[in-house]
């Protein structure tokens, strides 16, 4: 196999994502470590455990903790706060329950690029782990994981920041523009999803009437999702990119909190990758 020039590209997808979690416990499995690793949102968040090379930690973090109120609550949005407890999963678990290895992290030679999106002037930030420290980095992954009515915006750096799919959802673009050669991709939908219009851009626009970037670049998302769907669907048949996905309906959603159902959907993605590992050794070789 030749991994040079070859990046690694993780959709987001909220708790869907332990799906992407089981493919990359097999490519560790398998000591399958790619130069370039670009995640949105629990993308992100699944691929920084990928390259502190601690296996375990995403299955353990994305489903022990699912049915603790610090991690997840209705009450706690219905009550004006934030449903997911940012505190608990960016301080608490990584600094004490689960320790995230950002020593580790820091120090391997993979490329890390966290995607956020700058409320004010609506840009895309990628975010590049080098120079980090590991507070700065957990505010990132934070602010990635924030998306608009469920949480609140984080500063970081004269920026107010919220989470990287408002803007690019599948950064295939930005790998292309960074050189790469060969780009995987895992998705955390099936083949032929795309999104439809959101009910609720009318409200996002109401209540972040402040951010202009954010106001703006709300309705145009899903026109953008498709769009690069589109794209992948089209480098697939020309066989320049290799993408991993759920076979079928996904039996768990955004905010499952179902346990089953996250196990499973976390097997689906190890034995997906299993499945597909031949195939994307020859892919890898060409």
């Amino acid at each position: 196999m030749n991994i040079s020039q070859t990046a690694l590209i993780l959709e987001g997808g909220g708790l869907r994502g332990v799906y992407t979690a089981g493919v990359l416990r097999f490519f560790m499995d398998r000591h399958l470590y790619l130069p370039y690793v670009i995640g949105v949102s629990m993308g992100a968040c699944n691929g920084a455990n990928y390259v502190a090379r601690q296996p375990e930690r995403n299955r353990i973090v994305n489903i022990r903790y699912v049915h603790d109120r610090r991690f997840i609550s209705y009450l706690r949005l219905l009550r004006g706060d934030e449903l997911f407890g940012m505190d608990f999963i960016f301080d608490t678990i990584p600094n004490v329950l689960v320790p995230f290895d950002f020593e580790t992290f820091r120090k391997s030679e993979q490329r890390f690029i966290a995607v956020v999106f700058d409320c004010h002037t609506g840009e895309t930030v990628y975010v590049e782990k080098a120079g980090l420290t590991k507070a700065d980095f957990m505010n990132v992954l934070r602010a990635g994981s924030s998306l608009p009515l469920v949480q609140k915006p984080v500063s970081f750096k004269d920026r107010v920041l919220m989470d990287g799919g408002l803007a690019d959802p599948v950064p295939i673009q930005k790998s292309i523009a960074d050189g790469n050669q060969r780009h995987i991709l895992i998705l955390t939908q099936p083949k032929g999803y795309r999104k439809s219009s959101s009910d609720l851009a009318w409200l996002i626009k109401i209540h972040y009437r402040h951010f202009e970037g954010l106001c703006q670049r709300i309705e145009a998302r899903q026109r953008r999702y498709n769009e690069t769907m589109d794209l992948i669907d089209q480098m697939e048949r020309e066989e320049k990119i290799f993408v991993i996905r759920p076979k079928g309906d996904i039996k768990a959603g955004r905010m499952e909190r179902n346990k089953d159902k996250l196990y499973a959907l976390y097997d689906q993605g190890y034995a997906d990758a299993s499945g597909c590992f031949e195939a994307l050794c020859a892919y890898l070789s060409q």
